[in-house]
């Protein structure tokens, strides 16, 4: 019988180590999902760089961020920021947070990071900012505080990624894959918008184009065709043999018997 806990483990895992060989996560971040049976719970790993996560190692954690279970290994210090976006956001089932090169420099410099490209568009209609000075002072930038991660996510709002000052990004999906497709793609088109800088203009899409590109992207086919690509590209580091290729109705035409022809 299918286990959805197992699936859900080999998934999440699977995602922490897309996100870091796609250059989102390094040694820090970290991705979440909702557990997929009791939403009042979600899983994350215990604290490790995302590029060796496991599913053996993600465990479960109440929306208050502390593990079902006790164990002795060290666990996330900022695992209050996906424990208070589930909390604020009853559609959300995956989070991630990350410190990915691109989106560092509107992080620090609290330049606007605007949709420029039709796949950047899944970023929606603007990128909030969240200061933790605006309420805590001066601290030393981890968000561990309950109060914290609740401060953080009322910043988010509806909406599905808010930039920490001097910190980073928290990125929010409806889905495990969507928060993967929308992870990757809003942090590169923060590159294109950073190199369109340098030639001195930047044209974002409207909001319009926005909604609209937005829609047409998240659609299941577009995300499910960029989690096979990151997949396979994931197994080549990895040695895995790729699988064979999924038969369709066009491989399966039967062969036509050649004609003879009359002289």
């Amino acid at each position: 019988m299918p286990n959805p806990l197992a699936e859900a483990r080999d998934l999440l895992a699977r995602a922490n180590r897309i996100l870091a060989h796609e250059g989102v996560l390094d040694a820090f971040g970290h991705v979440t999902m909702r557990h997929p049976t009791d939403p009042g719970r979600y899983l994350m790993s215990y604290s490790r760089a995302p590029e060796l996560v496991h599913a053996d190692d993600i465990l479960e954690f109440t929306l208050d961020s502390q593990p079902v279970k006790q164990i002795d290994m060290r666990l996330y210090g900022e695992r209050v920021i996906h424990g208070g976006v589930y909390l604020a956001r009853p559609e959300v089932n995956a989070v991630c947070h990350h410190h990915a090169p691109s989106v560092m420099p509107f992080c620090i410099s609290g330049e606007e990071l605007k949709p420029v490209n039709h796949l950047g568009a899944t970023m929606g209609d603007r990128a909030p900012f969240w200061d933790a000075r605006d309420e805590f002072g001066n601290t030393n930038l981890i968000v561990a505080k309950p109060e914290e991660g609740a401060s953080l996510a009322r910043a988010l709002g509806p909406h599905w990624i808010v930039l920490m000052r001097r910190h980073g990004a928290t990125v929010a999906g409806k889905t495990l894959q969507e928060l993967v497709f929308r992870t990757i793609y809003v942090s590169r088109n923060a590159a294109q918008q950073l190199q369109a800088h340098t030639l001195g203009h930047v044209s974002p899409l409207t909001p319009e184009e926005t909604a609209m590109a937005g829609e047409y992207n998240l659609r299941p086919s577009p995300i499910a065709r960029a989690w096979e690509y990151w997949s396979v590209r994931l197994d080549k580091v990895e040695g895995v043999k790729p699988r064979a290729k999924r038969k369709t109705a066009a491989t399966h035409r039967p062969k036509r018997k050649a004609k003879r022809w009359r002289r």
